[in-house]
């Protein structure tokens, strides 16, 4: 795996979850060389039934469906509950080429690059000055 560069630090559609304790589940994404990848720790659940992954435009969805059924001999417990998260894709992908691979608990999206992805640049601040009101 070659340099993993963070393009996105925080996933603002995500702050109403981490205020409000809402579950959700960790997600991580870096570049490899000319592919985003996105990984998701979804452990315990059906890839097949549980994990809907959705592509609109610049985003992408995750939606992870997890129930779980605990039987013993004195009593029983059951776990349920839906999870989602969006991640912003960055301008040049290749959404058709998109792939989705669950391995040992672990979601792995990648979306190949179309083109060089910018690597950003700061823009300076101005500095004016207030100029004083006359009566």
């Amino acid at each position: 795996m070659s340099t993993a560069t963070r393009l996105f630090p925080l996933d603002l559609a995500q702050l109403p979850s981490m205020l409000f304790g809402a579950p959700a589940f960790r997600v991580e994404e870096y570049t490899d060389g000319n592919t985003y990848v996105i990984r998701a720790e979804v452990p315990g659940v059906d890839p097949a039934k549980d994990i809907k992954v959705s592509e609109f435009g610049d985003r992408l969805q995750i939606r992870v469906e997890r129930t779980e059924e605990r039987v013993d001999k004195a009593r029983s417990e059951f776990h349920y509950g839906s999870f989602a998260r969006t991640v912003h894709l960055p301008l040049t992908t290749d959404e058709e080429s998109i792939t989705v691979a669950y391995t040992d608990g672990i979601l792995e999206i990648r979306v190949p690059l179309a083109g060089k992805v910018a690597p950003g640049r700061e823009i300076p601040v101005q500095t004016t000055r207030a100029t004083a009101k006359s009566k």
